[in-house]
């Protein structure tokens, strides 16, 4: 496949699944219909890439956001990852789904990107990142102290979300409100967030993604939820 082939294509657009607890897609190796869509790619098929752009493009600029807060360089590390695919095709073995083959090349080129131009590091070796797992997932401040009443019950219950209209819930104000609380969340947390309950992408693939145990990525994931949650329940608040 020679150099440049594709590279006047533009990506489609895909809106993202913006919610807390995200749907999960299958992990493991490859499935039938990757191997299938490979052989296409390698033999030239530019509309199997094209479907392909369609499919990923957006929710890989929004992970490669995480990293480079500009969108013009982080559309250049997309663009790099796809050819980076492209030129790696012969070389992907089945060992992983295609999706997680592909998101691999983007992570570790976002991470090399935003590392030169002196940005970011990998997480897993920020102080903050340890702090991030030792942190309550609920502040202790809405539990009764050890010399109450009822030392570690709530002082008051959560606010059910069932009195309030679906309509709001799902409405755009609540997924901006989403992303908001997101974007605020420490890299750790916000990485392993994106990776399960937006992008839909499974335990084993947010692991082998991002470089973490399962035990770490399961509290990230779970004090992540819970600030969104709490971020969610102040905005639900507001008559």
């Amino acid at each position: 496949m020679e150099e440049g082939t594709f590279q006047q294509i533009q990506p489609g657009e895909r809106a993202a699944t913006q919610h807390i607890a995200g749907s999960q897609s299958p992990g493991g190796v490859a499935s039938e219909e990757d191997l299938r869509l490979v052989e296409a790619l390698r033999s030239g098929n530019e509309s199997a890439f094209v479907s392909l752009i369609d499919k990923y493009h957006s929710s890989m600029l929004r992970l490669v956001m995480i990293f480079i807060p500009s969108q013009a360089v982080a559309e250049e590390v997309v663009q790099e990852t796809w050819m980076g695919v492209l030129h790696g095709l012969d070389r992907f073995e089945g060992r992983s789904s295609l999706k997680t083959w592909i998101f691999r090349i983007l992570t570790n080129r976002a991470k090399t990107r935003a590392q030169r131009e002196g940005r970011s590091v990998p997480f897993s070796s920020l102080p903050e990142f340890t702090s991030e797992l030792h942190e309550p997932a609920i502040e202790p401040e809405r539990f009764q102290g050890p010399d109450q009443r009822s030392p570690g019950s709530w002082v008051s219950f959560p606010r059910s979300w069932e009195e309030i209209p679906e309509e709001r819930i799902l409405s755009q104000e609540t997924m901006t409100r989403i992303q908001e609380a997101i974007d605020t969340l420490p890299i750790g947390q916000r990485e392993v967030i994106t990776l399960r309950d937006i992008e839909g992408c499974t335990s084993d693939e947010a692991c082998n993604l991002l470089g973490v145990s399962e035990a770490n990525q399961r509290v990230l994931l779970h004090r992540a939820r819970c600030k969104v949650r709490r971020a969610l329940e102040r905005y639900f608040e507001e008559e």
